[in-house]
């Protein structure tokens, strides 16, 4: 696409300026920076740029070199907002400003230079997104490691991506020098939350004796995350390219058009706006507040965050998800927005009442739920206790989307209060182009028909795993010249453009030749009163080769048998060979912290010895 100046974007704006996603978004940056901050925000721009004197000056420049002081002017204007509350810590934007400073120099004077990686393997907290902005302000990628792993998981996630540097919790420490002779790549470990072990560095004392000053800027967009790993070895996902293109002279040049690139950044940053960006204000500090409760290694997290990043929001990360620990700091800290996974929401629906009962959640807007599936009972039940705790309105939102595709599809109250039925689904097609395909036929799907959930994202026109063996061609399918991502899951879309999850294609049981899909017995299952989680997977069969069991996890103190589970589901009219051949009971049902089961877990011991299909 050649340069990319303001000059060469202006040139695509008659393009977009048609689309709701664009309004939406320019009224959310606007609602939330404030007309003077925005005005404020500009000049600092200038000023710091220094030689911007002209509007031929501005139109001529590239973007990769002004967005690192655009970035430093906005954290200039919101100076004494509270930028990052962790841990009984409590940072301004000023604060972070020059803390991010010091280790962009320290990182710089350890010998990092620009697409050199340097890793992360932290709970939440505040420094997580220190060296996020400080390897985007120095160009370095920052792979985010998932501290879940098991030790040949994370050598393997670590070598994939051979990052230079790796800065981890002190909690960490002990395991990582057991593995440094199989980290030859990594040079500097810097601790972070205790003390360093021999010949690693001290994070607070490497911010010490570094400048605050603005470092040798190559700006990348750092956002490096990892697949869930649910079928295999996480895989290394670059966003830095994809997502940054637009604002770095560092990112490779997207194989499609500048329109369709600026249509795809517009459609996949305007959830912003869709989960209510141009409405939510807090009272006393005017922006939005997240709290940050899942692991923000997870890419689906960052749906939680980017109001932080981008609009002058305040993040407020948990180190752990606890239930009770989340209502409170709602109330404490008049949380509006926060991501969760299905999971959380059945915990805190779990406490007893008279804990639930306690905090005043009124300050909430946007409940944002995605990774895994959520049942409609699920989503009522969540909207009926936050206005019962002082909401005026339904908080719960959803988006559908995966670390490869990032949000495609977004539900809104206003959907499912138009029509209860969309309960059922993700939510309509509005951050990226998703189509339904029919592979018997080769063509697309009609409304209503099932068939493979394909999609074009900001983040699949550049969509490479680093360092991965895995062929990524086998990821996409090409259809009428385009190539479109293909997630494994099996869908349709109704006459609305709302998109209705079948299931994932890996997990279909084939029952005589039958194909039955586990996410439609799942949700008969947890319909349940007593039910708190369950797992429908492939169970071995003499003569139908493989049938549905269902292993599940009770509410605290409730029994139940098998029998009542199939009468249940009788009830509910589920066709006979749909209802489990094998139902178990079990204290607690393997999840990752995402909130995806790991069936795979669970089937191998059911399969152990006996030959099977897949």
């Amino acid at each position: 696409m050649g340069d990319k100046s303001f000059r060469s974007f202006a040139g695509a704006i008659p393009t977009l300026a048609g689309m709701e996603q664009t309004s939406g978004l320019l009224k959310t940056f606007y609602t939330q920076w404030g007309g003077l901050n925005t005005l404020r925000i500009l000049v600092g721009t200038g000023s710091r740029t220094g030689h911007l004197k002209t509007i031929r000056d501005l139109a001529n420049f590239r973007l990769g070199d002004i967005t690192p002081n655009f970035m430093l002017s906005m954290w200039d204007v919101f100076g004494d907002r509270e930028a990052i509350i962790s841990e009984g810590r409590r940072f301004t934007y000023a604060a972070m400003k020059n803390r991010v400073l010091r280790l962009s120099n320290a990182l710089q004077g350890l010998g990092l230079k620009p697409k050199d990686r340097c890793a992360e393997l932290l709970y939440n907290c505040s420094e997580f997104f220190e060296a996020f902005f400080a390897c985007s302000l120095i160009g370095c990628p920052m792979p985010f490691l998932n501290w879940h792993l098991g030790r040949e998981e994370l050598v393997d996630a670590i070598n994939r991506v051979r990052p230079r540097a790796l800065i981890l919790h002190a909690e960490f420490a002990t395991g990582i020098v057991a593995l440094r002779e199989r980290l030859p790549s990594i040079e500097h470990y810097i601790i972070v939350g205790g003390d360093a072990p021999a010949s690693m560095l001290d994070y607070d004392e490497l911010l010490e004796r570094s400048p605050a000053t603005m470092p040798d800027t190559h700006l990348i967009i750092a956002l490096n995350p990892y697949t869930g790993g649910t079928t295999g070895t996480p895989k290394n996902v670059n966003y830095y390219d994809s997502i940054g293109y637009a604002f770095s002279d560092l990112a490779e040049t997207p194989k499609v058009s500048l329109e369709e690139y600026l249509r795809f950044l517009i459609l996949q940053f305007s959830f912003l706006y869709w989960f209510g960006g141009t409405e939510i204000k807090d009272p006393i500090t005017k922006n939005i507040r997240c709290l940050i409760p899942g692991p923000l290694y997870h890419a689906g997290s960052i749906a939680g965050w980017v109001p932080f990043i981008l609009l002058g929001g305040t993040g407020v990360p948990m180190k752990s998800f606890e239930p009770e620990e989340f209502l409170r700091l709602i109330e404490a800290e008049r949380i509006n927005w926060v991501f969760v996974v299905p999971t959380m929401l059945e915990r805190i629906l779990a406490l007893p009442d008279e804990v639930r009962r306690r905090y005043d959640l009124s300050s909430m807007h946007t409940v944002i739920c995605a990774a895994a599936p959520a049942t409609p009972e699920l989503k009522m039940a969540t909207n009926a206790f936050f206005r019962q705790q002082g909401c005026s309105r339904n908080v719960f939102t959803e988006f559908y989307g995966s670390s490869e595709t990032a949000v495609t599809s977004v539900l809104l109250a206003r959907d499912y209060e138009e029509k209860p039925g969309r309960y059922a689904s993700v939510g309509k097609i509005r951050c990226a182009d998703t189509k339904i395909f029919d592979e018997d036929s080769g063509t697309w799907c009609p409304p209503g028909k099932d068939g493979k959930v394909l999609t074009r994202s900001l983040t699949t026109i550049s969509l490479n795993y680093v360092g991965s063996p895995e062929k990524l061609e086998s990821a996409f399918k090409r259809i009428d010249g385009e190539l479109w991502f293909d997630d494994g899951l099996l869908g349709h879309l109704d006459d609305d453009g709302f998109l209705f999850l079948t299931g994932r294609e890996k997990e279909m049981i084939i029952t005589g030749g039958v194909n039955i899909f586990p996410n439609e017995i799942e949700t008969a299952i947890k319909r349940h009163e007593k039910v708190m989680d369950v797992a429908v997977v492939r169970y071995p069969h003499a003569e139908l080769g493989e049938v549905p069991a269902a292993v599940i996890q009770l509410k605290d103190g409730q029994t139940l048998g098998r029998d009542d589970i199939v009468d249940h589901l009788k009830a509910l009219n589920l066709t006979s060979i749909k209802i489990p051949r094998h139902v178990e009971f079990v204290d607690a049902l393997p999840r990752h912290i995402d909130g995806k089961m790991i069936k795979k877990e669970i089937e191998d011991r059911f399969w152990e010895g006996v030959e099977r299909r897949g």
